[in-house]
């Protein structure tokens, strides 16, 4: 029977993504440049489990084909004991329904209108593809009223939206455009219609059948015009009308395959439209709010907004205005950054009205789609901002040295590239001239040891330089070269290495890695704009 060691190698999850030190640093500066975005609005942040009992979850937020629910993961021991009534629990798939119940739950303690934002992770069982994962972050921001929400906060949520992704590190030169539309005027068109019967009698829609047609119209960019009308037509029989409705849809899709720059020219678009009905209290009631919110965004950029009636959102409890944020280069990527109006999500929880509104950012899809492309500054491995050389002190000549050589020939080479740059390295100044550091440790007090005296000075100038809110790093051993310093310095992105004086009277130094340019500095007073 072999002895040997068992090793599992470990492999990537799928759908389920971890970034490198590198790639976390961007993503960090991300979430701090959304979180400032929020709070700039006057949103605060709160943070629900990343559970809630079925229950809740079942009470809202299935649709009508229940594909939420195929995607839901159900968190239970893996050693339950029969008969355990603990509640199911569920890895939440979006932050609306922890949002709702959480509005419930805390009701009496909540200031109206409640602006929150919220950056967590969600999870989701589809099948995982390319901005597609099962584990992945949101970056939500909701409204919630009592009773009645002012129309203003829906032409909030995509200004918002706009500052942030027009803004964010890798962006530039990425074409994107936020399309809005607002639920009540296909609401308000499909009530309109008059479906023929055989007895030259007419019917209206089954109210029970709109749902699943909404999702249909939702998926027009996806599967085309004729599919969409094929799949709408087949519920329509199956719900027992005899007569076609497709003659009756189409002058709607037809309008749903062009962008409005404003509200004004959607309306005269329906209004040129003799085959729609654009005075039904429903339709007029959507098309006036979705104008307003238009007019709202008026001072974005032309192109940045526009009113497309094919969204509309796969989620039941949309009631209103709708968003969906696409690349203009790559619309077949999906949206980025999507959400919309609900008049009443908390009534399964509570006996209150609470209408809202909200957006969500897709974080994880679009920051791997720009990761992908190579547009992420991923140069910095370390957050810090300064290493702090030490002198070389050989460990034959100072038995506290006790590190390894890490100079050795047998360690990795160092790319000819980054050792050319290395050669126009030079070390700190040792001229006789007066040093602006604060007095060196009293030596009668400090250890004798020549490596402990150098990294008391170094862990002195660290703290100097963290307490002028720097990041600093400081070398671990005195028996490294300054060459091989330098190129941990660079491998890792940090931009500045100082050189603390190791002799009487000398200079402390501070290089530059990107420029080369070496000077002189003192720790309590140095700026990286010098």
């Amino acid at each position: 029977m072999s002895n040997k060691k068992q090793i599992y190698k470990p492999k990537p999850i799928s759908g389920f993504p971890e970034w490198l030190p590198n790639e976390r640093i961007v993503e960090q500066q991300w979430f701090n440049h959304i979180r400032a975005t929020f709070e700039r609005y006057g949103y605060c942040s709160i943070e629900t489990p990343s559970v809630e009992a079925l229950d809740v979850i079942n009470a809202k937020g299935g649709d009508g084909e229940a594909d939420v629910d195929k995607e839901i993961y159900v968190l239970e021991r893996l050693h339950k004991e029969e008969g355990d009534k603990d509640a199911r629990l569920a890895l939440h798939f979006d932050q609306t329904i922890p949002l709702a119940r959480y509005v419930a739950q805390h009701f009496n303690d909540l200031i109206f209108p409640f602006k929150r934002y919220q950056i967590q992770r969600v999870w989701r069982g589809e099948r995982p593809q390319a901005g597609r994962f099962r584990e992945f972050y949101q970056c939500d921001i909701d409204v919630i009223n009592v009773d009645n929400l002012p129309l203003h906060f829906d032409g909030e949520m995509p200004a918002i939206i706009w500052e942030i992704l027009s803004s964010l590190p890798g962006m530039d030169g990425e074409k994107i455009q936020i399309r809005i539309s607002n639920r009540k005027i296909l609401m308000g068109f499909l009530d309109s219609l008059n479906i023929p019967n055989e007895d030259e009698s007419t019917s209206k829609v089954d109210p029970n059948l709109i749902p699943k047609i909404l999702r249909d119209i939702d998926k027009l960019d996806k599967l085309g015009q004729k599919i969409v009308l094929q799949r709408i037509e087949e519920t329509f029989i199956q719900a027992g009308y005899r007569s076609s409705v497709q003659n009756l849809i189409v002058p709607f899709v037809e309008l749903c395959k062009i962008k409005y720059s404003s509200g004004n020219e959607l309306e005269d678009a329906l209004v040129g439209c003799k085959d729609i009905d654009t005075s039904h209290p429903t339709l007029k009631e959507g098309v006036e709010e979705l104008s307003f919110v238009m007019e709202q965004l008026s001072h974005l950029p032309e192109g940045a907004v526009v009113a497309d009636l094919s969204i509309v959102r796969g989620l039941d409890y949309y009631t209103g205005t709708v968003y969906e944020t696409v690349f203009l280069d790559d619309p077949g990527y999906g949206s980025i950054c999507s959400g919309g109006r609900y008049d009443d999500l908390a009534s399964s929880y509570i006996n209150k009205t609470l209408p809202g509104v909200g957006i969500s950012i897709g974080f994880s899809r679009l920051f791997d789609r720009l990761r992908v492309k190579g547009k992420l500054d991923t140069r910095r491995h370390s957050p810090a901002d300064i290493l702090i050389t030490s002198p070389h002190i050989p460990s034959d000549t100072d038995p506290a040295a006790h590190a390894p050589n890490t100079d050795a020939a047998s360690n990795t080479a160092i790319a000819s590239s980054t050792a050319a740059s290395l050669d126009t390295a030079t070390a700190p100044n040792t001229s006789d001239t007066a040093s602006s550091t604060p007095a060196a440790p009293n030596t009668d007090s400090s250890p004798s040891s020549p490596t402990q005296i150098a990294l008391c000075k170094m862990q002195e100038v660290g703290r100097i330089l963290r307490k002028r809110g720097f990041n600093v790093e400081v070398w671990h051993n005195t028996t490294a070269k300054l060459k091989r310093q330098l190129a941990y310095a660079e491998k890792k992105g940090i931009p500045y290495v100082w050189f603390p004086p190791f002799e009487d009277g000398a200079d402390h130094e501070v290089k530059n890695m990107d420029s080369g340019k070496q000077v002189s500095a003192d720790p309590a007073k140095w700026s990286p704009d010098e």
